[in-house]
């Protein structure tokens, strides 16, 4: 078998936290130029976004030089480019760092601040952050941790290990326990264990359950239950052996005790204006244990994030914006 060749390192440094776009051209096309190339690549973009890119000079090649209007399309080459980044309204909540070493970064992640960039997304995410506030450009995320849940993230400092770490949880080596705050239903017998078959259709919202060979396991628990102002409430104890997308979002609903704050279950609802923190979803990333494939060290982390809709229901429910710093 081939072993494809590695890209060459980007020529042009971060920004703000954030990677260059490196753009392989296609072995194959009608293009004379690679700006003709890119404006079809980018048809999105504000009509003659591309040429004014080529004009200041933001569009590079291997050698960090800037291309010309002109540069003649090379099939199978590099180039790199700043994006433009998106207006984003600052995530005001603390990024904890729960443990740092000479390979790994843990960190306790709050609602809202989304793992890597994506969408909208970009400088506001733990990843940009993390690198802008620790120094550490090679920083990259061994997982994902949904932008709305709040819990513990490992990233990876080598780039070179980084494939040690994910083959971690793609193995399930890695016992992950989230808790979450939901209805209580007296009639729901836990512990249990939940099978399912879940699909996540690309710019589809939510997840959906279909027939077939079940890829989503959680097992839930019922950790405590008490009286609240809008029915009785449960705090959860829930542990993934498969890691698909809102596994556990779609699991509790399907029990008919879907998580507090969940704007897509059981119903897709309207997403409030930017910069609206309020009612966080109701689910926390509490541990990550594993043994590290570097050192051989046994790992164990614990969030240090309490739940509002348990703490405190109705600061959680109507308090200001600024109630959801402390979740």
């Amino acid at each position: 078998m081939r072993r494809r060749t590695p890209p060459p390192p980007s020529p042009l440094p971060q920004r703000d936290g954030v990677d260059p776009v490196r753009v392989r051209l296609p072995l194959q096309g009608p293009w004379p130029t690679v700006r003709a190339y890119l404006v079809e690549r980018m048809s999105g973009a504000p009509s003659g976004a591309v040429t004014g890119m080529f004009e200041a000079g933001l569009v590079v090649g291997a050698d960090g030089r800037a291309l010309p209007s002109e540069a003649a399309y090379a099939p199978g080459t590099y180039v790199w480019f700043h994006r433009e980044l998106p207006a984003e309204v600052p995530v005001p909540f603390e990024l904890a760092v729960v443990h740092r070493d000479a390979h790994i970064v843990v960190v306790d992640k709050p609602h809202f601040l989304a793992t890597t960039p994506r969408g909208g997304h970009v400088a506001q995410t733990a990843l940009a952050r993390l690198r802008r506030e620790l120094g550490i450009p090679s920083l990259t995320a061994a997982h994902r941790l949904d932008r709305l849940t709040a819990g513990l993230v490992l990233f990876t400092v080598r780039p070179e290990e980084r494939g040690a770490y994910q083959t971690l949880f793609r193995d399930r080596r890695v016992r992950k326990e989230y808790e979450a705050v939901a209805p209580y239903d007296p009639a729901l017998a836990l512990p249990r264990t939940v099978r399912s078959r879940i699909v996540k259709e690309r710019g589809v919202l939510a997840a959906r359950e279909v027939e077939g060979e079940p890829n989503a396991v959680s097992h839930v628990e019922l950790l405590e239950r008490r009286a609240g102002p809008h029915g009785a409430l449960g705090r959860y104890r829930l542990l993934p052996e498969t890691g698909q997308t809102h596994q556990l979002r779609v699991h509790l609903n399907r029990l008919g005790v879907p998580i507090l704050g969940d704007p897509l279950y059981p119903v897709v609802t309207t997403p409030g204006p930017a910069g609206d923190f309020r009612r966080p979803l109701q689910l926390l990333a509490r541990e990550l244990e594993f043994t590290d494939p570097v050192t051989g060290v046994a790992h164990r982390f614990r969030s240090g994030r309490t739940l509002g809709a348990w703490s405190a229901y109705e600061e959680w429910a109507d308090g200001p914006t600024g109630a959801a710093a402390r979740q």
